[in-house]
């Protein structure tokens, strides 16, 4: 015998009149929903010197352990940024990395 389906029911979004549910997300205050325009790009950085040298150490027990090849912190905490397009660009010019 086949199970009974359930009813399905009207998103909140769509009730409260909204367009999508990144828009509804948005108008509530959860902020992380909203995604940038175009590709994004993530950075990672040293939480003790900001430095973008920054790498994964493979081959401890411990997951997810950091290592900054500039200043030599390791740790599990690390600082992620997330660029547009235009702003990543931005970060490449003003670290006076050469884009092509």
């Amino acid at each position: 015998m086949a199970k009974k389906k359930g009813k399905l029911a009207t998103p909140e979004w769509i009730k409260e009149g909204y367009d999508s549910p990144a828009e509804y997300e948005a108008a509530m205050g959860k902020k992380d929903s909203v995604k940038k325009a175009g590709k994004v790009f993530k950075v990672r950085e040293c939480p003790e010197c900001g430095s973008d040298q920054v790498g994964v150490v493979v081959g401890r027990e411990t997951k997810n352990m950091w290592e900054c090849r500039k200043c030599k912190w390791e740790g599990t905490k690390i600082i992620t940024k997330e660029f547009g397009e235009e702003e990543f660009m931005k970060y490449l010019d003003e670290k006076g990395e050469e884009v092509a």
